[in-house]
């Protein structure tokens, strides 16, 4: 898989291990930023991660900020991206297998190394089921997604 990585300065520190643990794991790393731990501002970066994704030169994303609040309220904006913040490996591959899940949020703050990894791990072996409980709940998320895209709330 190609996985689009992007951070603010909070979640730099952790970066370069994502993206190791991504590369060991034998997919593509496309960088989205930041490059330093000079403040930035996390929507850029969740923005970067999206569109990536939405144009197809990406199949996922990891998104690190402080918290994981920041970069998964701001990637959600974005339409066909669903992302949540996990802090255990169950809601890491619950997410995607179940929801569809495209985005990991990490806190690199709240977790630490050895648990990023454990998250990393399980989001990236992790497939959509497709079972028709699954596939009818995601039809209607993209359903609400159409309908809030179309002004009808």
């Amino acid at each position: 898989m190609r996985i689009a990585l992007g951070c603010d300065h909070a979640g730099f520190p952790l970066k370069q291990r994502v993206a190791s643990l991504v590369q060991s794991a034998g997919h593509e790393v496309i960088d989205c930023g930041t490059d330093s731990n000079c403040a930035v501002d996390y929507p850029d970066y969740a923005r970067k991660v999206g569109e990536t994704i939405i144009a197809g030169r990406a199949d996922r994303g990891i998104l690190v900020c402080g918290s994981g609040v920041g970069v998964s309220v701001a990637a959600n904006k974005i339409p066909g991206i669903r992302a949540a913040i996990c802090h255990d490996s169950y809601s890491a591959h619950q997410g995607v297998e179940h929801d569809s899940m495209n985005v990991l949020c990490i806190g690199a703050r709240i977790v630490g190394e050895e648990v990023a990894t454990e998250l990393i791990q399980a989001f990236l072996k992790a497939q959509f089921t497709n079972e028709e409980r699954h596939v009818r709940r995601l039809n209607k998320l993209l359903g609400i997604e159409r309908d809030a895209l179309a002004g009808k709330f």
